[in-house]
């Protein structure tokens, strides 16, 4: 079955954006979820890299010291933070992937796929910004709430306003190499699939087929992306924690090689499959929606390179 059978919707309409919208919000809301453990333990490896020095004993600790329950603690803010940001990111980036390549026609598709990303990420992370706030919180000190209802409220009566987006910069440092690393990554990998492995385009491979592609392009995209965004990572960690004043001081109190190397073994075991998963949910939605997967080049810049399929 080819896709495209019983659509709902046309590609490029304001009925698919709004698909791809509630596929970012499900694949993502759902997937950061599921890895709220592996979280609670990235952001105190950050924070106290003594006490939480390895994965295994970082698990063993939070559970002795804080009982199983902690090692869900920010649940919601993964859940309703990530799902708003996933929203944003996927909608936005498809958005301006179709705005930038009918506009820049005679650039290099990376350049597109790298403006598309980074102009979904600014949005995407005013977004979570507030949620992300609160959930730091949350996870690393046991007293502030219990979650999202309590924790809102209490940190705008501690800080005002600007304390939701204290971290706004440093997560912008942190998402927006990632975003464009990531998407990049992706298209060239499921590009380079299709193009030596299926040696066909995408609009003849079969649904399954197109979600394998998915999935490995994914896990690729994933991998990169982590390594790129890992010292940001730690850097909004560490302000939202009130060990620095401001990123610069934090980098400085953390170091040069640690901005690479805290927590990015974790980061590598969360954010690999986590990326797979997110676009294989994504991408899913879309195909239950009959439209086709993600990935394959933009339309207009391949049809001078039809003969490589």
């Amino acid at each position: 079955m080819r896709v495209g059978e019983g659509r709902f919707c046309e590609e490029f309409s304001p009925g698919y954006y709004g698909v791809c919208a509630v596929g970012g919000m499900l694949s993502a809301g759902t997937t950061h979820l599921a890895i709220t453990p592996l979280d609670v333990l990235k952001v105190n490896m950050q924070v106290n890299p003594i006490k939480y020095n390895s994965i295994l004993s970082g698990f063993s600790t939070l559970w002795k010291e804080q009982g199983p329950s902690s090692l869900w603690r920010g649940w919601s803010g993964k859940l309703f933070g990530y799902g708003v940001q996933g929203g944003c990111k996927f909608g936005l980036y498809e958005y301006f992937k179709r705005l930038y390549s009918n506009v820049l026609v005679d650039q290099n598709r990376t350049l597109i796929f790298f403006l598309s990303s980074a102009s979904a990420q600014v949005f995407a992370d005013m977004a979570l910004c507030p949620f992300e706030a609160v959930k730091v919180r949350v996870q690393t000190q046991p007293n502030f709430a219990k979650g999202l209802a309590d924790g809102f409220p209490k940190l705008y009566k501690t800080e005002g306003p600007a304390g939701f987006y204290k971290g706004l910069l440093p997560l912008w440092g942190r998402n927006l190499p990632f975003s464009m690393v990531m998407f990049s990554t992706f298209e060239h990998s499921a590009d380079l699939i299709y193009r030596n492995v299926f040696q066909r385009r995408k609009e003849n491979c079969t649904r399954a087929q197109q979600l394998g592609v998915t999935c490995l392009a994914g896990y690729a995209a994933g991998a990169v992306g982590t390594i790129i965004s890992n010292p940001a990572d730690v850097i909004v960690s560490s302000l939202y924690n009130n060990k620095a004043e401001n990123a610069l001081q934090a980098a400085k109190n953390i170091g040069f090689s640690n901005l690479f190397t805290r927590s990015l073994p974790v980061r590598i075991t969360l954010v690999g499959p986590l990326i797979t998963m997110q676009w294989f949910f994504y991408d899913t939605i879309k195909v239950l929606s009959g439209l086709p997967t993600s990935g394959g080049s933009i339309r207009h810049l391949d049809e001078t390179d039809s003969s490589a399929y």
